[in-house]
């Protein structure tokens, strides 16, 4: 079924259950998220394939998105305001309307294809040690702090979140967002991880190299 939803085309990609820091000023956004917030409802965060994020013509988004529900507001001088947002469900955009200052879109719910239960058990265990792994590894190199045992026991929610952190492109993300089935979305997860992994254990052992040669350990 079709629904109209409020769009934000960004560049950056949301998954279901991840959370979204923006800082609002343009007049725009600012009447789209009162208005959000005054029906107590979410709006939509899409990827700019065409366009800018800001000051100039609505962008022309993907077609796979993912609604966002506020849940916290910092209201700023001047109208202005930082939210933080959840993403809850995958959409797919059917059609664009133009009518008001911000982009709003005609949208369908778009949940990925479930497998049985065990097959997405099993997919989510195949991936859960490597996400573990590339964890550990920032750690280790003080690149970011996160504790494994915060990683969800659902297969999907750990995919979807696995897929948050990964440092890949937007466009490769994209094409995660939008992966039809479950099962094939988590197959990929790992294949991207098992990658991801021996790329940070090659920068960190020539981190190691360098810091034995007095250099400051970077990977920047």
């Amino acid at each position: 079924m079709e629904f109209e939803l409020p769009l934000f085309p960004l560049n950056t990609v949301l998954f279901p259950g991840m959370p979204l820091h923006l800082h609002i000023f343009e007049e725009r956004y600012k009447q789209m998220i009162r208005t959000c917030l005054e029906k107590s409802r979410p709006f939509g965060v899409v990827l700019i394939e065409k366009g800018a994020e800001a000051l100039g013509p609505p962008a022309t988004p993907h077609e796979i998105g993912c609604t966002a529900q506020i849940i916290q507001v910092e209201p700023l001088e001047q109208g202005r305001m930082n939210i933080v947002a959840i993403g809850q469900e995958r959409f797919q955009v059917r059609s664009l309307k133009h009518d008001k200052p911000y982009l709003v879109g005609n949208v369908a719910l778009y949940p990925m294809e479930g497998e049985n239960a065990t097959t997405l058990a099993r997919a989510g265990r195949r991936l859960r040690p490597w996400v573990e792994r590339y964890l550990h590894m920032l750690a280790d190199a003080g690149l970011l702090e996160f504790e494994t045992e915060q990683l969800p026991g659902d297969a999907l929610r750990l995919g979807y979140l696995g897929a948050a952190l990964l440092q890949v492109p937007t466009e490769q993300k994209q094409s995660l967002l939008a992966t039809e089935q479950a099962a094939a979305f988590l197959s990929e997860m790992s294949s991207l991880y098992r990658r991801e992994v021996a790329l940070l254990e090659a920068m960190l052992a020539l981190g190691v190299q360098d810091e034995a040669n007095t250099a400051p350990f970077s990977l920047n």
